[in-house]
C-alpha cells in the first residue's frame, strides 16, 4: 500500500513509530496530487512549500516527543471556505480570487497547533452553496 492510500490512523501510528517521516509522507501526498490533480481538480490552491515547512516542524516535534497529537505530521486539505493566514482563500468564487486573509480561522489555528500539515485549499461550490463542486468558479 502506498503512503497516500493509508488512513490518518495508520500514518499517525507510523509517524509516532518513526517508520516514516512527515516530510516523506507529505512528499508522497504531493507527488500523488501532481499526477491526479490536473484531471480531478480537487484543489484550488496547492501549498507545497508551506506543507514541506510544516512537515519539517512536525518531524522535529515527533523527534522530541513534545506536543505530539494524533494529527502531528498528517498532510491534509483545508476547505477553501476557511481563512488561512497568508494563503489565498476564494470560497470557490472569482469575486474573492485575490483575497489573502491576514488571520487563520479558529479551526485552522487549532489544526496548526496540533501540528497538521496543510497541502492546499480544496475546491468547493461557490460560497459552499452545493455539495458537488459543480458551481465552483474553478
Amino acid at each position: 500500500m502506498e503512503l497516500h492510500q493509508k488512513t490518518i490512523h495508520e500514518v499517525s501510528a507510523d509517524l509516532k513509530a518513526k517508520k516514516v517521516s512527515s516530510v516523506e509522507l507529505t512528499k508522497a501526498v504531493l507527488s500523488h496530487l501532481e499526477k491526479v490533480e490536473p484531471k480531478v481538480q480537487s484543489f484550488i490552491t496547492l501549498t507545497q512549500d508551506r506543507a514541506l515547512e510544516q512537515a519539517t516542524e512536525a518531524d522535529k516535534r515527533l523527534a522530541a516527543g513534545k506536543d505530539v497529537t494524533s494529527l502531528t505530521g498528517i498532510p491534509l486539505g483545508i476547505k477553501d471556505l476557511l481563512c488561512t493566514k497568508g494563503v489565498k482563500t476564494t470560497c470557490g468564487s472569482k469575486m474573492l480570487e485575490n483575497f489573502v486573509p491576514p488571520y487563520d480561522a479558529t479551526v485552522v489555528g487549532k489544526l496548526n497547533a496540533a501540528g497538521a500539515v496543510m497541502v492546499g485549499k480544496t475546491n468547493m461550490d461557490e460560497y459552499a452553496m452545493g455539495s458537488s463542486t459543480e458551481t465552483s468558479a474553478y
